[in-house]
């Protein structure tokens, strides 16, 4: 089996050209072959009528002596026939083979009939035709005959033929190469991308499916370096915030074994044990939903129910967190009905308007409206906290991300919650944006079709 594209090409071509040009012939033959006989027919005829009136007109030995010294004789070749087989020719075959005429056709011709003759395909025309003159009748038998100039003619065009097909073959090989080459290039590529290497240059400029192959290969290869930068972080991201807590709690547990330890150090060591701890399980509870979520392990369970009523339900749910630091709603909530995964969507207010709370200052306002337009309905939760940076906007709905590192510690979490927020909306074909001033608040913006798919 061929392996080599290169090989294939060539002899692909080789083979249609080929074959292609010999079956090209044949058929060319048998589909034009009775029009090629009359149009040698015709003529023939023509020239055998000019002799018959000739020899009818003058004299035998006058009309002998005409039919001699007729240039016509150099594509014709003349047989006069008696009754008794006996010829008489005009005109040379040069290098060509004589028809064989049999004395039935020769009978038929003296018996005043005309006889046409095609031996061999198109290459070999023959006509009978009854010659009456002063001595009787006789069978006369014309046939075309090729010419030194009709061989070279021939000649000449396979000779052309045999040169332009080698001169196609040896430019098609060239091109090939080209073709081929950037093939090459991909191959060698993808070797290098295998083996951990995404710095890699195709170069390829052509056009066509080979340069929209190119194009989506490279395409391609700075997602995977942009996968592989995902990875790293992510790995570096969970390590930092998985041996922070380790580190407290491994600190705080060594300190419990002395023996000189309190009971109130003892208990505020524990608490600090047990806050550490819970913060591990959120974090990893936070990193298996994502991961569900994005592996769509979890199908969406979807229903009919009352958006603004959802968002009421979980304002409520969270009391605790803004009645103890004096912040209100100012809620503009429409009467919406939306088809959407209930659950999923409550994750999503939580997440959103528990970020509200945690970055507003004591006695804020959060403002919460809803309005519905063509198919789907826009979720503004505005807040008049901190702010983000526009560098951090960003970044904010990548997991692990901080907005405000500074302020970690003050502001717990594990930064997985927007990263969460992002791909439950995504699931449900909506759209997330934020628009934020540092020390003005930030203004969160959900866009959800009214029918998710």
């Amino acid at each position: 089996m061929i392996k080599s594209l290169y090989t294939r090409v060539v002899l692909t071509f080789l083979v249609a050209v080929i074959g292609g040009t010999v079956v090209s012939f044949f058929v060319a033959t048998w589909v034009f072959k009775d029009k090629l006989n009359e149009n040698l027919q015709i003529p023939l005829l023509n020239f055998g009528q000019d002799i018959v009136l000739l020899f009818d007109t003058l004299p035998f030995n006058e009309a002998d002596a005409f039919v001699r010294g007729m240039h016509q004789l150099e594509s014709y070749y003349i047989r006069i026939y008696e009754g008794t087989g006996q010829f008489k020719s005009y005109g040379e075959l040069h290098e060509n083979k004589m028809a064989n005429v049999t004395m039935e056709q020769v009978k038929k011709v003296l018996d005043g009939e005309i006889v046409q003759i095609n031996s061999s395909g198109t290459s070999s025309i023959l006509v009978g035709m009854p010659l009456s003159t002063e001595m009787g009748t006789k069978a006369m038998f014309i046939e075309p005959i090729s010419l030194p100039s009709t061989a070279f003619a021939i000649k000449l065009i396979v000779n052309f033929s045999t040169y332009a097909l080698v001169i196609g073959s040896i430019v098609f090989l060239v091109a090939a190469m080209f073709l081929v080459k950037p093939i090459k290039k991909l191959t060698k590529a993808t070797k290098h991308i295998a083996g951990g290497d995404f710095n890699v240059e195709l170069n390829i400029k052509q056009s066509g499916e080979l340069g929209t192959l190119a194009k989506s290969f490279e395409d391609m290869v700075y997602d995977l370096q942009q996968l592989e930068q995902m990875r790293r972080d992510f790995v570096s991201n969970v390590s930092h915030e998985v041996q922070s807590p380790l580190t407290s709690i491994s600190g705080y547990a060594l300190a419990l074994k002395q023996v000189d330890v309190t009971e109130d150090e003892k208990s505020r060591y524990l608490d600090i044990i047990i806050s550490e701890a819970n913060r591990m399980s959120k974090m990893s509870d936070s990193l298996l939903k994502l991961s569900l979520l994005e592996s769509k392990a979890q199908p969406m369970q979807l229903m009919s129910f009352s958006l603004d009523e959802q968002i009421r339900r979980v304002i409520v749910a969270i009391e605790p967190q803004w009645s103890a630091r004096n912040i209100h709603f100012n809620l503009h909530l429409q009467a919406i009905q939306l088809m959407a995964d209930y659950d999923q969507l409550q994750q999503v207010w939580t997440n959103l308007l528990t970020n509200s709370i945690k970055f507003s200052t004591d006695g804020d306002k959060v403002d919460v409206s809803m309005k519905q337009e063509a198919d789907h309905v826009t979720v503004k939760i505005t807040d008049r906290g901190i702010g983000i940076s526009l560098e951090d906007q960003k970044h904010i709905f990548e997991r692990f991300f901080k907005a405000d590192r500074s302020h970690s510690r003050k502001y717990d979490g594990s930064g997985m919650g927007l990263a969460i927020v992002k791909q439950i909306i995504s699931l449900h074909q909506g759209c997330i944006q934020v628009e934020s001033e540092l020390g003005r608040g930030t203004t969160i913006i959900v866009n959800l079709p009214l029918i998710a798919h």
